[in-house]
């Protein structure tokens, strides 16, 4: 936005308007004079037949003249006419002046018609006083907000396109093989019963796949509503993830893993939406299962500051190269070592977390070196405190 960064000028006015505005000025005398003349005609009449009121007038005159140390302007009858020309000068300046802010609008106008013929890149440049500098800067900063909103709108559309490509991609890969097998059946291109179970097995793990596709899509659509309800309660979260961590034991002695829990908190009460959280620390645990290559160990550390609970999540596996933390949190983003048909996944599980984490006013990031992959979370203690992070936000 070049022009925007244009040092400001005044208004210049046409020759048009310059005309204009010197013949305001003379129609503007010649019907003060004539207002003038017949106002004296009119006052002289009245002084002529109330004596009474000439005396006190001519009385009035002398204690000004006295006290002006001159005579001047007061001698005779012409003693209104000081009065008249102060008056008349100031009608004619106020005339002026407001004749000179019409002709300033209306080159505002004229600048708003052509911003608003498309050139949104152009600001109103002019150096003003008053409510009409009010004006401007408020046009100004309305189209920089329409700008800044067409641009968002034009990144959300950006985005849902990126959403459907990956979406069909994702889903067509699976859905390609479910086809492809239930066709052989379908053909009757099979040995025996054993190869039928084989081919159905096959096409009811990529259903499954499809599935759970889906239900991540769904889920993260739902987090990513500004108005989507967070239901908190008052829960403990050291139970809370203990109770995790016993339920993905089984899972994790398969893979000879161990998961473990480490506080110095017997308890850590606050508030929360229970169910949403825990569907962010399943995705944590689930992919350092999947993606912790060669880890043996997953440890969820909690700990309490003066208003937050951080709580995080980290296995000592394979490192997560320093190019790729930026982009975790991009929906459908997997590193590039995790992108094989053994490990299945959507891509979406954190982008999910991180929604989720923010309705609760909280954030998270991730770090990771040759010891320990880390997923920190930080999470206020209180509704209160949610409500004024969303408030602001």
């Amino acid at each position: 936005m070049q022009n925007k960064l244009e040092k400001k000028k005044r208004i210049t006015l046409t020759s048009k308007e310059v005309s204009e505005l010197i013949a305001e000025g003379i129609i503007t005398i010649i019907l003060l004079l004539l207002l003038n003349v017949a106002i004296m005609v009119l006052f002289t009449q009245i002084l002529n037949n109330s004596p009474d009121l000439t005396d006190a007038i001519y009385r009035t005159k002398d204690i000004f003249a006295n006290n002006l140390g001159s005579d001047i302007f007061w001698s005779g009858r012409n003693f209104m006419i000081p009065f008249f020309v102060l008056l008349d000068v100031l009608i004619v300046f106020w005339r002026l002046i407001r004749r000179y802010r019409q002709m300033q609008l209306r080159h505002i106008i004229n600048e708003l018609h052509y911003i608003a013929n498309g050139n949104y890149d152009y600001r109103i440049p002019f150096e003003l006083r008053g409510d009409l500098s009010k004006v401007v800067d408020s046009i100004n900063g309305l189209v920089d907000s329409t700008v800044a909103a067409i641009e968002d709108e034009r990144e959300i559309e950006k985005s849902k396109d990126e959403l459907i490509t990956n979406v069909s991609h994702d889903i067509r890969t699976p859905l390609t093989s479910i086809i492809g097998y239930l066709g052989l059946i379908e053909d009757g291109q099979y040995q025996n019963k054993e190869e039928i179970l084989k081919y159905t097995s096959i096409a009811y793990n990529k259903a499954k796949q499809m599935k759970s596709l889906v239900e991540d899509l769904f889920e993260y659509s739902k987090v990513r509503q500004p108005s989507v309800p967070v239901n908190t309660v008052s829960f403990d979260m050291v139970q809370l993830l203990e109770q995790l961590a016993a339920d993905f034991e089984l899972e994790a002695h398969k893979k000879a893993i161990r998961i473990q829990v480490d506080t110095t908190e017997n308890q850590l009460v606050m508030d929360g939406d229970t169910e949403k959280l825990v569907r962010v620390f399943n995705n944590l645990i689930t992919n350092a299962l999947k993606y912790g290559g060669n880890a043996d160990k997953i440890v969820i550390e909690i700990e309490k500051t003066k208003n937050e609970a951080v709580v995080t999540v980290k296995n000592n596996g394979q490192p997560i190269p320093r190019e790729a933390l930026e982009q975790l949190f991009d929906r459908f983003y997997r590193v590039d070592g995790s992108r094989s048909q053994e490990i299945s996944g959507t891509g979406l599980g954190l982008a999910i977390a991180q929604n989720i984490i923010n309705l609760h006013g909280g954030y998270i990031y991730a770090q990771s070196n040759e010891e320990w992959t880390s997923f920190i979370i930080h999470l206020p203690l209180y509704k209160n405190q949610m409500k004024s992070f969303q408030d602001n936000h």
